[in-house]
Order: C-alpha cells, then structure tokens, then sequence
C-alpha cells in the first residue's frame, strides 16, 4: 500500500499567536509546511525543530515582489501547494478624534492587499496540488460593527467579501475555500487591547480548533461558538437599537 504524501501547506503569520500554534498543530500531523513572516527567527527554530519538514520563506507581504519571490520559491522546492492558510494581519484601533487615514492604509495594506498578493502567487501552486483548500483568517469583528474597529473590521470585512466571491469563481476548479472568524485569542496583537475581552481563548486552543475542523472543509470556522452567536443575535437587532448598545460599549471604552 502506498503512503499518503504529506499536505504541502504554505502558512502566513507563523511567528507568532495563532500562526505559530497552528504551525506546529501542522507540523505535528505530518504537513510539510512553508513558513511566512517578517521575523525570520521563530520560522528558523520551528525548521530546526521539524527538520526536511519546513520551508522558511519570510517576507514582508505587503510587499508584491516579494510575495512573487515566495511563490517563486515554493514551486522550486515543492513544485505546487495543496494549501494556503492565510493568517497573517494586524490590528489599529481608530481614535476619532485625531482620525489618521494612514492608520487605514496600513490595516488594509496587511489585511486586504498582503492577502491578495498571496493568493496571487498561490493559486497557480494549488492548481497543480490535491484537492487544493484556499483558506483565509477574516475576524468575528465583521459580523456588527463596533467602537474604534473601523479600520480592521473594513480591512476583514473586506476580506471576507473576497474570499467568498473565489469560492464560487474557485468551485469549478475543486478549489474549496474556507473563512476562519476568531472571536478574542491571547496573541502579542490582542496583549495590547485596553479593553475587556470576554470568552477569550488561547492561541494554542484556538490552534487546536482550526486544524481539527479543516479537513472537513467547512465555509466557515467560527469561535467560540456562544460568542459568535451573541454577535449575530445583536447584528439582527434594527440598526437604531444596534447603534444605542455600540454608543454604550464606546462611553465605557470596551471597544473590541
């Protein structure tokens, strides 16, 4: 009987939080994974750790050569990818009163245009690979609108719009597309909140979650699952009741 080949994976974000947790998650399963960050590093420690089982391509994503330089590589190495995990983002929060558009530019540049530039190097490699899965971290944020999140929650609302539109232009090709909507994760990004974050989970948990649940190839993963309802219940509430609860939330400075 022939082995199964191992999943050929290309992971964005891996340094830290989510990514570095669902790299070794990966890793431990027996993917070969292909490692992108800014921080060369932690992908070095994980390759030293996981030896024959890593590809360490860092990079700044935002940037679109160099995210052709990455895709360049990993077809040299591997020759095609079976799946991308884009998870890769950051996070500013908006203070209305000195609005700074650049803050914007800069959410959308990590969180909207990177993924792009990705998707564009990666969907050639998945073309080629087995039973391809494009999947992408968009945020729980979208699902109602919330105090001083106008940047981010464009930046992932934005996101979701695109990866939802691929996965009916991406359906006659067998390229399934799954979204991941995290509620609050304990990562570097989320540390420097100023704000409560109810229903927290940690990244290794949350981790654990996204790969259990990515075979199955699900549209969507979202966690944890009582505050995701909690948030759809109130995104069905009338607009006017929506926006007297999000003023509350913004007076006592519990902006998610």
């Amino acid at each position: 009987m022939i082995a199964a080949m191992p999943r050929r994976i290309w992971l964005t974000g891996a340094s830290s939080g989510i990514g570095a947790a669902l790299a070794e998650e990966l890793l431990e399963a027996g993917a070969q994974v292909a490692l992108s960050a800014r921080s060369r590093e932690p992908l070095e420690a994980l390759a030293q750790r996981y030896p024959g089982r890593v590809l360490v391509v860092p990079g700044d994503l935002g940037d679109a050569l160099q995210v052709r330089e990455i895709g360049k590589r990993i077809a040299q190495a591997w020759g095609a990818l079976d799946s991308v995990i884009l998870n890769a983002g950051t996070c500013e929060y908006i203070e209305v009163q000195q609005f700074d558009s650049a803050l914007i530019e800069r959410v959308l540049s990590t969180n909207l245009l990177a993924a792009g530039y990705c998707i564009e190097a990666a969907l050639p490699l998945l073309r080629a690979g087995n039973r391809p899965h494009l999947v992408g971290v968009a945020s729980s944020v979208t699902y109602l609108a919330l105090p001083r999140a106008g940047a981010y929650g464009a930046s992932k609302a934005a996101l979701r719009y695109l990866l939802q539109s691929l996965r009916i232009d991406l359906a006659a090709e067998g390229i399934d597309v799954t979204l991941v909507s995290p509620g609050f994760v304990d990562t570097p990004l989320t540390a420097r909140n100023d704000f409560a974050m109810p229903m927290r989970w940690s990244a290794r948990k949350a981790a654990r979650h996204i790969h259990q649940r990515l075979p199955r190839r699900d549209l969507e993963i979202a966690f944890p699952i009582p505050f995701i309802f909690g948030l759809k219940l109130l995104s069905w509430l009338p607009d006017r009741l929506q926006l007297a609860i999000a003023k509350r939330l913004a007076r006592t400075g519990n902006a998610p």
